[in-house]
């Protein structure tokens, strides 16, 4: 546990964030930067194989001990953290033997993290829990992930009286921006199914996700000076609120919950002349999922028609699709994890995922791929948290889900 925690602790102090207005990848120099640290040490813990190439994109070996070439299993995680919050200068804190009430995580700021506005807190009394200094996010989505798939690597390759087939490991870039798998090479990971460590609280498995589409919004006024604005000033700040006021009120993220979907207004930056609002669009069905992006065309033809001289324009892709379809064909993918989980002494909460993973488009490209959890909790944001304890049983999980694989899958 020590080993996991010591690092897991020096992964969340690389910055990661991606840059969405930059179409290379990676979108950011320093994911290229924690790749390499991180190729390092898969080559010093003894994997084979190891290759990063100019995406960014990180895949290395574990080579099979058992003597044969059966199925080779994938395990996947993400570098990069969540545009949304702060994450330079991450200062993450431990907190051995939390007594299940308040944690003050920044005194200057006050800032605290309490199970009385998160509940789920008191499950993990007696544990060891890592938090933020109250400033920024932790970055458990999605370093956990890695932490635990390269911990997991090494207690094999240390124990070699485990036997097992072959697993290969990916790290990729910009997954929180919706690029994880643009150029991921499936043929070149060899693996037959895979999964991903990307999801939250300990148990959580997930096969079902949001269809996903993000839209940037583009609003142009006329910019007049304030003393003769009357019936010539157009200010796009106030057009672009009122943009949004006609986008369904209660079905944003903070009214939504189980496959329920949602607008979610990211970010806003604007002046009299331009404004600018990135939205990211979820829902689970595919056809409300269509009519939500129709919703936002007419805001805008709304918008247009009552503000005369005005501009609107919407900018909308695709990202990812619901997975479900795919793993339903490819089940047994699901019921060795749930296998795994057992014989961790976890009992399984297959759930929907209110997101996404890599995954989700890795499966449309022919490579199945559900979510498992990594422990974390509250991402994106300043109280995110992880016990200790959780991501020991993630790795515990993918120990056993390694070691099963041939026997398990018919």
């Amino acid at each position: 546990m020590q080993s996991l925690l010591e690092r897991f602790l020096g992964y969340v102090r690389f910055e990661t964030r991606p840059d969405d207005s930059n179409t290379s990848s990676p979108s950011s120099v320093n994911q290229m930067i924690f790749a390499g640290r991180l190729a390092d040490e898969l080559e010093k813990i003894g994997l084979s194989e190891v290759t990063l190439d100019g995406n960014g994109y990180l895949m290395a070996t574990l080579p099979a001990n058992n003597g044969t070439q059966g199925t080779v299993i994938g395990f996947i995680a993400h570098m990069d953290t969540s545009p949304e919050a702060p994450s330079s200068e991450i200062k993450p804190q431990v907190h051995p033997g939390y007594d299940g009430k308040d944690l003050l995580l920044n005194p200057e700021r006050k800032v605290i993290l309490s199970p009385a506005e998160f509940p789920e807190l008191k499950k993990y009394a007696g544990q060891t829990l890592i938090t933020t200094d109250g400033t920024t996010l932790l970055g458990a989505d999605d370093k956990a992930g890695i932490a635990e798939i390269i911990t997991a690597c090494e207690y094999l390759i240390s124990n070699p009286s485990l036997r097992h087939g072959k697993v290969r490991i990916a790290f990729t870039p910009d997954e929180e921006i919706g690029r994880g798998a643009d150029n991921f090479d499936i043929k070149r990971f060899g693996a037959d199914y895979a999964y991903t460590l990307d999801g939250g609280g300990i148990g959580e498995l997930e096969y079902e996700n949001f269809n996903a589409a993000a839209a940037t919004v583009t609003v142009r006024g006329r910019s007049v000076h304030p003393g003769t604005a009357k019936d010539t000033m157009i200010n796009s700040i106030m057009v672009a609120g009122a943009f949004d006021s006609l986008l369904p009120q209660y079905e944003r993220p903070e009214h939504t919950a189980g496959y329920e979907g949602f607008f979610h207004l990211y970010d806003i930056r604007g002046s009299v002349e331009e404004t600018v609002l990135k939205y990211i669009v979820r829902d689970h069905d595919p056809v409300i999922f269509a009519r939500r992006k129709k919703i936002l065309e007419e805001a805008a033809e709304t918008i247009l028609k009552r503000y005369h001289g005005a501009e609107v324009n919407i900018n909308m892709r695709d990202q990812y699709f619901n997975m479900k379809e795919i793993i339903e064909a490819n089940y047994y993918i699901i019921e060795a994890a749930v296998e795994a989980y057992r014989k961790a002494g976890i009992e399984p909460v297959i759930k929907p995922v209110r997101g996404g993973t890599d995954g989700a488009r890795l499966s449309f490209m022919g490579l199945p791929c559900p979510n498992l959890f990594t422990g974390g909790h509250n991402y994106h944001g300043r109280f995110e948290f992880i016990p200790l304890q959780s991501m020991e049983k993630a790795v515990e999980v993918i120990i056993n889900l390694v070691t099963s694989a041939n026997e398990s899958i018919k």
